[in-house]
């Protein structure tokens, strides 16, 4: 069964497209990434899948149920972490808790204890007197003390530190590992890239590739780093140019040969040439639409 699927799902905005035609399929019990800049449409698309706000069309479904006939049935059987978490004020956190869980209708006092325990979340406080951080440790346990098939995260480490997101991913894992389908929207491609198998991009509300992390990894081009003074001319291929007079970095999916033959006729002093990092071959989805080949 497809965890998540959708077939030329869009949402307008009056005249103006949130997200376009997008068609994607997450299996059940990946662990799946979700990636794109701020405004490329990623909450969009998990507002409308959730029924947050309604389709312009398209089809959609989770866990083999409509999106729209099946919502309320959806909704008993996942979890949402959005991207900033918004509590009724005067309550305190267990209260909170506790209401999720009637929510649900299950009993999550174990879970949600043991939870709170790893994230270092003070139950007795006022949600008022948290900061964003435990805000987000409190949103966190809502979302998975009552076991949900399809856990679904928004950019879910704003606000929390280094130790506390190891946590949470350590969380997440050994969710994943007892068969929690985990859909991971972010921006930070470290996260993505440790994380998850899978993985789609989005630009501009448009689903540009999709594949394994791997794949959309996978590209020809290499970072070289000249020391000594370098010009590029006659050399097709070449981005990402950074130079100063002692030292050139850029990115290079042209002739390895002509760019050493070249290379051979200028004052160089030394050579590095290595595979990009991920964040390098993103970046270039972002603002070109394509991978560097």
């Amino acid at each position: 069964m497809k965890a998540i699927k959708t077939s030329g799902l869009t949402k307008f905005y009056g005249k103006n497209p949130g997200i376009q035609d997008l068609n994607l399929e997450v299996e059940e019990g990946e662990f799946y990434g979700f990636i794109g800049p701020n405004g490329a449409g990623k909450s969009t698309t998990i507002r409308t899948l959730l029924g947050l706000i309604r389709k312009s069309r398209g089809t959609a479904s989770i866990l083999g149920m409509d999106i729209v006939k099946d919502q309320k049935e959806i909704l008993s059987q996942i979890g949402y972490l959005p991207a900033e978490a918004v509590f009724y004020s005067g309550m305190r956190v267990k209260e909170l808790l506790r209401l999720s869980a009637d929510l649900h209708k299950k009993d999550c006092r174990q879970a949600g204890r043991l939870l709170c325990e790893r994230l270092q979340l003070d139950t007795s406080r006022k949600i008022e007197e948290l900061s964003f951080g435990n805000r987000k440790k409190a949103a966190i346990v809502c979302a998975l003390q009552h076991e949900p098939r399809l856990c679904i995260l928004d950019e879910p480490t704003s606000g929390l530190d280094p130790l506390m997101q190891r946590e949470f991913f350590s969380i997440l894992r050994e969710k994943n590992q007892k068969g929690m389908t985990v859909f991971l929207s972010s921006h930070i491609l470290s996260e993505i890239q440790r994380y998850c198998s899978r993985a789609a991009i989005i630009r501009k509300g448009q689903i540009i590739a999709s594949g394994s992390v791997e794949e959309l990894s996978r590209t020809s081009a290499k970072r070289v780093t000249v020391h000594g003074k370098f010009t590029p001319e006659g050399l097709d291929g070449i981005r990402d140019l950074q130079s100063t007079e002692e030292e050139s970095s850029f990115l290079y999916s042209g002739d390895i040969n002509l760019l050493l033959q070249v290379l051979s006729s200028q004052p160089i002093k030394d050579l590095n040439i290595s595979e990009p990092d991920l964040e390098e071959i993103f970046l270039h989805y972002y603002t070109e639409g394509g991978n560097i080949q």
